[in-house]
């Protein structure tokens, strides 16, 4: 029974040739003894002829395309590529929310660093001895006279006066204005005019250095306040 076991296992290599000359000769005659090895040994000649006869097969038409995408996407899942494809993410979705929320981190911790820093040079300023001036002391123009012909007194009225806006540069003379209250007519507005032109101001002062300013007039028809 041994014997049969080990012909048996050996009937594939016999078909194919694989075994040396006296192997295949003992398998030959342990066959012409034994009819179960004999007929089981024809079972395995027939399915090889069988598939002799079916011939190669034929690759499909798309089989390289199908072996590059195979191979492609095979790359694709190697560690250099997982790292690149998680660079990209990262650059498209994190990268810009981060820089977004560190800007404005910064700008706020500037804007909470400038703000402190006005508070504590205006909220308490240093003490000054009498006579005087305050660092950072700011005063807003006032009216030093004027040369105008016409008189204060033709402009406005106690109970409708004429109020202006008065926009004055560094060297205190006006450069614009605008009637807040009181009539706005053509003849009003000319005298108006006249007047501020030819009127000379103090100008605004900021740490001590002339700047623009703005001064409210006021026109009664008696005084000038200003």
């Amino acid at each position: 029974m041994s014997k049969c076991s080990s012909v048996r296992s050996q009937f594939s290599e016999y078909l194919d040739g694989a075994l040396t000359g006296v192997a295949m000769q003992d398998i030959a005659a342990h066959m012409e003894s034994c009819r179960k090895c004999s007929a089981e040994f024809g079972c395995w000649r027939s399915a090889h002829g069988m598939l002799a006869d079916l011939g190669p097969a034929k690759a499909p038409a798309d089989l390289a395309l199908r072996l590059r995408v195979a191979i492609s996407q095979e790359k694709m899942h190697s560690p250099k590529q997982n790292l690149a494809r998680w660079q990209v993410r990262w650059q498209n979705t994190f990268a810009p929310f981060l820089l977004q929320a560190s800007a404005g981190f910064a700008s706020a911790i500037l804007l909470i660093g400038t703000v402190g820093l006005l508070i504590g040079a205006f909220a308490a300023p240093e003490s000054a001895s009498a006579g005087d001036e305050p660092l950072g002391n700011a005063s807003n123009p006032h009216l030093l006279y004027s040369n105008s012909a016409v008189t204060t007194a033709a402009i406005g009225d106690r109970d409708n006066p004429v109020v202006v806006e008065a926009y004055v540069n560094g060297n205190g003379r006006v450069y614009d204005y605008e009637i807040v209250s009181g009539p706005h007519d053509a003849s009003t507005r000319s005298q108006v005019e006249n007047q501020l032109l030819f009127s000379v101001f103090e100008p605004a002062r900021f740490f001590g250095q002339p700047v623009r300013g703005l001064v409210v007039i006021s026109f009664s028809g008696v005084s000038v306040q200003g």
